[in-house]
């Protein structure tokens, strides 16, 4: 493991370890922190949520979810469409973390074709990804299309020289573990969330190797209700988790 994901990977682990509900991480689908997030109570949340949809699929034979297409990533793509699920009595009311209650979060759905599952999108790591990245373009235009990139920290993935590209004021938490988190860049100057940190304790935490071809943000998917929005997928390659740039899986 490189110094910069140990020293990070251990940091994650002392916080992790100091919450008293460190031991349903794996057991009850739950990160330490979670209830603590803006509109908190994420668990009773997502089972109501996940109450609705199952009733609402049961009757109607379909999903309630908002329009999406094909080029939408995995885990913004399929929205539940809560509005609708409140209208026709499904919902009682909608959560306060929703975004359409003024939260930080959509609910949307995993599995979609198997055994639908319900998770929430963190609206915050979205806004400032996004934020980084029109930073980016903007210097990509202006520099004849070279990017602020900072050390290469994988192959073909590079961190952002926040100074160059102007985005020293934009600070990302994670959803995980609410310790600081990295932005990432590809060699066309996509933007992502680097969430190697936070794969390295669920599989410490786990007690197992992941498989080789394993895209690791599945283990993210088990161990919480959040999903690891703008990120790449991961593969566990020499002892921890390897960011892929797209196409290479």
């Amino acid at each position: 493991m490189n110094d910069n994901l140990r020293q990070r990977s251990v940091v994650s682990f002392i916080l992790h370890l100091a919450a008293p509900v460190l031991l349903s991480v794996f057991a009850g689908c739950m990160y330490p922190g979670e209830e603590q997030r803006p509109g908190g109570g994420s668990s009773e949340s997502v089972r109501r949520v996940q109450a609705a949809v199952d009733e609402y699929q049961g009757k109607e034979g379909l999903l309630p979810i908002l329009n999406s297409d094909a080029d939408t990533p995995r885990y913004e793509k399929f929205v539940v469409d809560l509005e609708k699920l409140r209208s026709e009595g499904y919902l009682d009311e909608i959560p306060s973390a929703a975004f359409e209650q003024g939260g930080n979060a959509y609910f949307l759905i995993l599995d979609e074709e198997t055994t639908p599952a319900v998770k929430l999108m963190d609206l915050v790591t979205v806004q400032k990804v996004n934020d980084v990245q029109r930073q980016v373009n903007r210097y990509k235009s202006a520099h004849g299309g070279s990017l602020p990139a900072g050390e290469e920290r994988y192959p073909g993935i590079y961190t952002v020289d926040a100074k160059s590209a102007g985005t020293t004021a934009v600070a990302l938490s994670s959803v995980y573990s609410g310790q600081p988190q990295e932005f990432i860049m590809d060699g066309n100057g996509n933007i992502y969330a680097d969430y190697s940190a936070d794969i390295m304790y669920a599989v410490e935490q786990s007690g197992s190797t992941p498989a080789a071809d394993q895209d690791l943000r599945t283990v993210l998917e088990a161990a919480s209700y959040y999903v690891p929005v703008k990120s790449l997928p991961y593969l566990w390659m020499g002892g921890e988790p390897v960011p892929q740039p797209e196409g290479n899986l």
